[in-house]
């Protein structure tokens, strides 16, 4: 049995935020990975590929890229063993709607493109590569 009164027949939902986000689910054409940077590992630049295509990029500003530098930054320096920096970019990557809980604090909501063709395949990933010079490398 539930409690309270009976739900109307035409109830309609009012906490609708005139604020929220919707975005398309689509990857974005990104950028390149700055040299400048000097970017070390393959996980670091598999981090900015996957960000730099992220549907949330489509409204970023030239501040919000520069956040992704620095965050990138601390990415290489994580998969080169310095893991007290895994908290930090976690962080940042929360404010930029990562998880699906992220988003749904953000009010952010991915909307699903129709399928136009066969689906494309997943760039090769050097996993390999990373993993021997992760078990090689004390």
């Amino acid at each position: 049995m539930t409690r309270g009164p009976k739900p109307k027949p035409n109830a309609i939902r009012r906490n609708v935020h005139p604020g929220a986000q919707e975005l398309a689910n689509e990857a974005q054409p990104g950028r390149e990975l700055p040299r400048a940077l000097g970017i070390k590992t393959s996980g670091a630049r598999r981090f900015w590929r996957t960000w730099s295509t992220a549907p949330q990029t489509a409204a970023w500003a030239e501040t919000d890229w520069m956040e992704l530098e620095i965050t990138t930054l601390l990415v290489d320096l994580l998969f080169q063993g310095d893991v007290k920096l895994a908290a930090e970019i976690r962080q940042r990557v929360a404010k930029w709607g990562a998880t699906l809980e992220d988003r749904s604090r953000l009010r952010m909501k991915l909307e699903d493109a129709e399928p136009e063709g066969p689906a494309a395949e997943p760039p090769a990933l050097d996993l390999d590569e990373e993993l021997f010079n992760l078990l090689n490398n004390p």
